[in-house]
């Protein structure tokens, strides 16, 4: 490689900074590495080429004689001829374990792990959420086993260190190739990755160290829920391996809906209906809100379909201080079968009002409904 530019070879420019040479030799090593390229011979060159060149720009020593004079080797050796030398692909190993049976990731297994989170779905009806509630629930989950403490070891008998991975979890695997030696880390086979191996399994776990129990846990529901409100519990989910911290309980809310109210947010909704003259003439009603009944005076001449505002009588807001309002939608009846009576008392309104009555038929050229008789 005397004559090629280890910066082209990378795909940069001159001047890369080290971020950027890392990222290419990443790249071009994935797609050229030699597990990934069986039998190629091209993609082997390429890589060789690569190594070669990322080994020169990633010494800083190197790097700099090699922007200087062309060169990064003033002995002769230069760096076509020796192969790899043993080149262990160290900080890349996240790349290069999918390549080498790792799995992709060098963790330790043996390490604390944090529970499951489990999450639980509570009905309530309209009433309890509006006001709040105490609930118990039942749940399954997994817990540490109280008679080997989640050792997975028998009474009296503690886990062994795993003799073939010293406790790590993982081993180190080297490999010869044609392109020199890799090594690469896997999970080790013995214990399973855990470092440990439980000689006498605990009898009543059977050896995992955690048992599935059915719990009772009370639940606190503050007032204002609403359906698809999330309640998280910490610390009320599945227990950890190995000392890890258990994980969360999230319990999801669903209400049933109201018979009689339509909840918009904390705001509340309601119909009420009265007659045509009350409308006319103004009334007070009797309006049903969570909280009992309330008087309000309804003024006259109030059209059918009229919102009027309860202020502060809807919805606690959750976590927080107020309410919402309550609406009450006034819906005027048309009075349907009228008896002579009130035909005539109705006739005589219209008089009083001016309207040109039918002499024959006693009907509005236009009715109440605008339409033509």
């Amino acid at each position: 490689m005397a004559n090629k530019d280890y910066y082209e070879v990378l795909g940069l420019q001159k001047g890369a900074s080290d971020d950027e040479i890392k990222r290419a030799f990443r790249k071009l090593a994935i797609k050229y590495h030699p597990d990934k390229n069986k039998g190629n011979k091209e993609a082997e060159d390429k890589f060789k080429e690569i190594n070669e060149a990322y080994q020169v720009l990633s010494d800083p020593e190197k790097k700099s004689n090699y922007d200087q004079f062309g060169t990064a080797d003033f002995n002769g050796g230069g760096f076509g001829g020796g192969g790899f030398g043993g080149f262990d692909m160290g900080g890349f190993g996240d790349i290069f374990e999918t390549f080498f049976g790792g799995g992709g990731s060098s963790r330790r297994r043996n390490g604390p792990v944090r529970g499951n989170d489990i999450e639980y779905t509570l009905t309530l009806t309209f009433e309890e959420a509006v006001f709040g509630v105490e609930k118990e629930i039942s749940i399954t989950r997994s817990e540490n086993c109280e008679h080997c403490h989640g050792s997975g070891a028998e009474e009296g008998t503690s886990p062994k260190t795993c003799p073939t991975c010293g406790g790590s979890g993982q081993v180190r695997v080297q490999r010869q190739t044609p392109l020199g030696s890799f090594v690469s880390t896997s999970t080790c086979d013995r214990c399973n990755g855990n470092g440990t191996i439980v000689e006498k399994p605990c009898t009543h776990c059977r050896g995992k160290g955690h048992i599935r129990k059915s719990r009772k846990i009370k639940v606190n529901v503050p007032a204002g829920v609403d359906t698809g409100n999330v309640m998280p519990l910490r610390g009320q989910g599945e227990h950890g391996l190995r000392g890890g911290s258990p994980g969360d309980l999230y319990v999801r809310i669903n209400v049933t809906p109201s018979k009689v109210f339509t909840r918009k947010g904390n705001d509340i909704y309601i119909e009420t209906h009265i007659s045509m003259s009350k409308a006319a003439l103004g009334t007070e009603i009797t309006v049903n809100t969570v909280e009992g009944n309330v008087k309000y005076t309804i003024p006259e001449g109030t059209q059918s379909g009229t919102l009027f505002r309860l202020k502060g009588k809807g919805i606690a807001r959750v976590n927080s201080t107020g309410k919402g309002d309550q609406y009450v939608k006034v819906i005027v009846d048309i009075p349907k079968g009228l008896t002579q009576k009130q035909k005539e008392a109705l006739y005589a309104f219209m008089e009083a009002s001016g309207e040109e009555i039918d002499a024959n038929t006693h009907h509005t050229k236009k009715s109440l409904f605008g339409r033509k008789k």
